[in-house]
């Protein structure tokens, strides 16, 4: 074995002399599989918004329901998705299947949400036709949420199948998040400077306001018109980018410990769901902290109306990586010192109270202008902050929840997989609805519900106390939301030492039903039923 084959073996905690275990090769390759999904995930829940409202040209207000009713019907179907993944018994597994199969709608029903209203024979500006916009919008939007649902559940139910190490998922998923982050953080870097490439020559900065005038006779309607030919293009550069990892992730990877013969109804399952007190508390904390990623769906707007160039916005997004990543490289050693509860706890609310204090700062420096360097500073030491408790969340969450399927098969001796790691996904939708309708919300509030209107805006007292509003909804109401979300963690007692204890009793018991039975023809392992040769690929 090599120097690097032994380097991965230790980074995954694997057993290179395991054959039937997990190895380092197949966590790599589930982890690709996120990298391929988040390309995709990061072009809607980012760019969507601002493309109807720029590109589309449809009210901000128009499209914040949008996206919040969308997201929250869609965020509704994950507990049947889970259930649906529950069901599943084929050859590959229950949750493998979906991450293949449902790569190609996925694919492209992202385009379909991208594509020229134009092509549907809708000129600018006709207020009927502008209601079937947003008619054809919401449709794709509502397919495209269903489809994703379709591919995301199983992707991260998966996890708990391929191992039953608290310690070798808790790794893996660490990975697989990072390349998440590295997937989305690839679109952040790429879509804002073409954007800008794209609408910079309609317009000059007046250097006495510092404000964006169109060039000539240049209007938004021209603005949009470019938006919608580019943008289209680079959706589908990335969703055939994307597609190979799927691929990547369902080849290689393996399901271990799923019991193929355990069938819950819907009815069963948010029964089992209802009495995992633990999951409850996380999904709770989930929707309390639903608003604080909305700074990153927000980034197109700041640079643009705070900051007089869409060219910021890569900055803005990319401001929050680096505490991302450091956070991420650092949950295993603060979950080893203060445990998965305690380290959420403090990260969320010394994160939150960071972003409360820096709208202050932002708020009162130059007198309370927004468009200037010390105020451009503070603003991004702030989202950096800001990364680190969503660099923790986002392997602690997932983490959890997969200790509370080995909780809920201690409790209940059904496991679940689908229903718990739905409420995962539900708590992602809920964010991305609460991130992104928010932010059309408060453009609206703002006095900013189409582009048109801030142009008629420039140079006035309405356009600073604009700017001034949308510093305060991208800082206060993600800070508030972190602290919000930190308080039912204080009621969350299953720590890792309960979980493992949960996994070896699991064990006892079907040790012990196997011999009373007498059975010769099975194995057991710490997880659940080792299905062996009924999940491999024929």
């Amino acid at each position: 074995m090599n120097k690097i084959s032994q380097l991965l073996h230790k980074v995954f905690m694997t057993d290179p002399n395991d054959k039937e275990g997990m190895q380092p090769g197949e966590a790599i390759s589930y982890s690709l599989c996120g990298f391929g999904q988040n390309l995709i995930s990061a072009i809607v829940s980012s760019y969507l918004t601002y493309y109807l409202t720029d590109g589309l040209m449809i009210a901000s207000t128009a499209v914040g329901f949008i996206m919040l009713g969308t997201r929250l019907y869609d965020a509704l179907n994950d507990p049947i998705m889970g259930t649906i993944v529950d069901h599943t018994h084929s050859k590959w597994g229950k949750s493998r299947p979906y991450v293949l199969f449902a790569a190609i709608p996925i694919a492209i029903l992202t385009i379909m949400c991208f594509l020229p209203y134009q092509l549907w024979g809708m000129p600018f500006g006709d207020a009927v036709d502008g209601w079937k916009t947003i008619t054809i919008v919401t449709v794709f939007y509502v397919l495209w949420s269903m489809a994703y649902t379709a591919i995301d559940v199983p992707y991260w139910s998966l996890a708990t199948s391929m191992t039953s190490n608290t310690n070798q998922r808790g790794i893996m998923l660490t990975v697989a998040r990072l390349l998440c982050t590295v997937g989305s953080g690839v679109v952040s870097i790429v879509v804002p400077p073409i954007a800008d490439a794209i609408t910079s020559p309609y317009y000059v900065v007046n250097e006495q306001t510092g404000m964006k005038e169109y060039i000539g006779d240049y209007t938004a309607y021209d603005v949009a018109a470019a938006l919608q030919k580019y943008y289209v293009i680079i959706v589908i550069a990335i969703v055939i980018i994307s597609l190979p990892f799927f691929y990547i992730g369902f080849k290689n990877s393996k399901e271990r410990f799923y019991n193929p013969e355990q069938t819950l109804t819907l009815k069963e399952n948010l029964g089992l769901l209802f009495k995992n007190k633990p999951l409850l508390l996380i999904v709770l904390a989930g929707i309390l902290g639903g608003g604080k990623t909305l700074y990153l769906y927000s980034t197109m707007y700041i640079s643009q109306y705070c900051f007089n160039t869409t060219a910021w916005a890569t900055l803005f997004t990319m401001a929050a990586v680096p505490g991302g990543l450091i956070a991420s490289l650092l949950v295993p050693l603060c979950t080893k010192r203060w445990g998965k509860r305690n380290t959420y706890i403090i990260s969320h609310i010394v994160g939150g109270a960071v972003l409360i204090g820096a709208y202050f700062l932002c708020r009162y420096v130059k007198g309370g202008e927004i468009n200037n360097t010390p105020v451009l500073v503070i603003y991004i030491i702030a989202l950096v902050f800001a990364g680190v408790p969503q660099g923790f969340a986002n392997i602690i969450t997932y983490a959890q929840i997969a200790d509370c399927i080995e909780y809920m098969e201690w409790k209940t001796g059904k496991r679940g997989e689908g229903i718990c790691f739905a409420m995962q996904t539900f708590i992602n939708k809920i964010g991305i609805a609460l991130g992104a309708a928010f932010t059309c919300f408060g453009l609206s509030l703002a006095g900013i519900d189409t582009p048109e209107m801030w142009r008629q805006m420039q140079g006035t007292p309405e356009a600073l106390h604009a700017q001034q509003f949308l510093i305060g909804v991208t800082l206060i109401l993600p800070g508030a939301s972190m602290i919000l979300s930190a308080i039912p963690y204080f009621f969350y007692h299953f720590n890792e030492d309960d979980q493992r204890r949960a996994v070896a009793e699991i064990a006892e018991r079907k040790a012990a039903a196997l011999a009373a039975e007498g059975a010769d023809g099975g194995s057991v392992d710490v997880g659940n039923i080792d299905v062996g040769g009924d999940t491999k690929d024929e």
